[in-house]
């Protein structure tokens, strides 16, 4: 970029500087990874509640291919991020590096898989089917050659358009990790009740979406000094958690179980009746299974795209490190997110142990999947006991008292609050440097003193009200839980590509950077690294959309065309904001050809 070019460029966007306010440290870009990939709110529910549908896969050895996995993606990100610290993250990268042949390419085998796979959703005859196919392939083409388009695309599906649906999912987590056990145990047996209905759900959606966006209102400083406190807290708890399941034998852990259960819900023999009915669920079956430890069992691979519902977003802070010091370091970013994701695989696999220990293996798996295929509508008989099996209630069991039960489970809404924020934080980012870009109207990029971009809040929290409603009263929107994390995983698919390209198809902006000294062998680590995250995702891409197992690919007509409709929603967008713009003698391609202001 010539020094002409740069003195031209903030005429192309919205102001001069962003307004945004560099409000975090390194620790705090550490404390909200290691809460993205949040081990209680996303690992213990959902992610290790599924051992049970692959019993001959290796619970430990399918986190540990995860995290691996994931470590070529963060070294990936981390390259971006101190090529370009600028808030938008995916965003800016794949709006500066997916262009011209490349993005052709890529928006091209885009288009035609998005097309082939809706038009057989949908029931389109063969030959109808392949003509789409070719529409697709010739539309994700013009949008893929186009400075910003196949980026914009990626970018405002996986960080805007699915964050409205992660809102119930947030919601429903809180239901059964902290009002549901909270109630059960004070003996608030109308509350679970509630809890457990469709108004239930809809009510701690809405809460959840207030008690997010006014954690963002406090601004990035704000958010994190809460975070800090909630990283304390929760981290105590889970301590406290793994003493007591170390400290427990099956038997003493079945013997309060049982006891609990007659106290709360009026079921006795709870623990001999839930693995019975597990082993009797028409679908299931789970008649028990020998826990592996260490071992690599056959259907280990296929736990892996279960792992990333919480080993996915190491990388979640990605679209905010423009307002974290530091971010062109290029180690200190990395340590941030393999600091966040390795420390959290460390007590999963901690976690798994003791459960197996304490709990008991089949039980574990039992408890789980007969509340899983009740939650998810794939039966319509309740579980034995009607709430979850949330581990830090079962653990707190071993205590009989329900004030310090409570006590507990209170302490463990910490993970929930500390985790919570990152539903809004990192999505308005991303819909303000569109803004910023003119992509979108020029009030979406507008920030308060604090540095608070009050319009793409809002642009996320209307859609969020809307599918949680769908989420508590249409059946249809439950079983879309792991589109959630297919829609990001394709974002991050992406921006794993721009990674492996950016040293030959961007120099300019690769040579200039930090992460331009790192080579192995002669090669840029950022393209080494960005190579295995593309195929370690490409592969979870294509497992999840044709393996029935995980009930949102070729098996679930209606997950395809949700996700057609998120795609084909987000290139119309595009579309007519590039006719828009051009109309008023605004050019995205100039835009798009520059790296945004600070």
């Amino acid at each position: 970029m010539t020094t002409g070019e740069m003195a031209k460029a903030p005429a192309l966007f919205l102001r001069n500087a962003t307004g945004l306010v560099k409000g975090w440290s390194g620790f705090d870009a550490f404390a909200y990874s290691f809460m993205s990939v949040n081990l209680v709110c996303l690992g213990m529910f959902y992610s290790l509640a599924i051992f049970g549908y692959v019993p001959d896969g290796s619970a430990i050895m399918s986190i540990l291919v995860t995290g691996v996995g994931m470590t070529f993606m963060a070294i990936a990100y981390a390259g971006l991020i101190a090529a370009m610290p600028r808030a938008g993250g995916d965003y800016v990268w794949q709006t500066r590096v997916l262009d011209g042949i490349p993005g052709a390419v890529i928006g091209g085998a885009f288009g035609a898989v998005a097309l082939f796979l809706v038009g057989t959703a949908i029931g389109l005859d063969g030959t109808v089917t392949l003509v789409a196919t070719a529409l697709g392939t010739l539309l994700g083409a013009f949008l893929g050659i186009k400075r910003g388009g196949i980026g914009f695309v990626l970018a405002a599906t996986g960080w805007w358009f699915i964050l409205a649906l992660w809102a119930p999912i947030y919601g429903f987590i809180l239901k059964i990790e902290f009002v549901q056990p909270l109630a059960a145990v004070l003996g608030w047996q109308d509350g679970v009740t509630f809890f457990g209905s469709a108004d239930g759900t809809f009510a701690v959606s809405i809460a959840t979406i207030v008690i997010t966006s006014g954690l963002v209102a406090l601004g990035m400083a704000g958010y994190a000094r809460i975070q800090r406190w909630c990283l304390y807290i929760g981290l105590i708890a889970l301590a406290l958690m793994f003493v007591l399941l170390a400290l427990s034998s099956q038997d003493s852990f079945k013997a309060a179980f049982d006891r609990e259960s007659l106290a709360l819900f009026n079921v006795s023999g709870a623990y001999d009746a839930t693995i019975a009915q597990a082993a009797a669920e028409p679908g299931l079956e789970y008649a028990g299974s020998d826990f592996d430890g260490f071992g690599f069992g056959p259907g280990t691979l296929l736990l892996v795209p279960f792992m990333l519902f919480f080993l996915l977003y190491p990388n979640w802070g990605s679209t905010l490190y423009g307002e974290v010091r530091g971010a062109g370091d290029f180690r200190k970013v990395l340590n941030g997110m393999l600091g966040g994701l390795w420390v959290t695989v460390a007590l999963a696999i901690v976690f798994v142990f003791l459960a197996a220990k304490a709990f008991g293996w089949t039980f574990f798996n039992a408890s789980n999947e007969t509340y899983v295929n009740w939650a998810y509508l794939y039966t319509e008989t309740p579980p034995t006991v009607p709430i979850w099996g949330y581990p830090p209630m079962l653990a707190a069991y071993l205590i009989d008292s329900h004030i310090v039960q409570a006590i507990i489970i209170f302490a463990f809404g910490a993970w929930w609050l500390g985790w919570t924020g990152t539903l809004f934080l990192s999505s308005t980012r991303m819909i303000f440097a569109a803004a910023f870009d003119r992509v979108l109207p020029e009030w979406a990029g507008r920030v308060s003193d604090r540095g608070v971009p009050w319009a793409a809040l809002a642009l996320i929290m209307i859609p969020s009200v809307v599918l949680s409603w769908l989420y508590a009263y249409t059946a249809d929107f439950y079983p879309l839980t792991l589109d959630a994390t297919l829609v990001i995983a394709v974002t991050f698919f992406g921006s794993s590509i721009a990674a492996t390209i950016l040293p030959y198809w961007k120099p300019e902006i690769y040579n200039g950077s930090p992460v331009a000294r790192y080579k192995i062998g002669g090669l840029p680590v950022i393209s080494i690294a960005g190579a295995l995250s593309t195929l370690f995702l490409g592969w979870n891409l294509y497992m999840w959309l044709s393996n029935a197992l995980y009930g949102i690919g070729v098996g679930n007509a209606k997950s395809i065309i949700f996700l057609g409709a998120l795609y084909g929603g987000a290139a119309l967008l595009y579309i007519v904001a590039r006719l828009w713009r051009r109309a008023q003698g605004i050019d995205l391609d100039a835009i798009h050809a520059e790296i945004p202001a600070e």
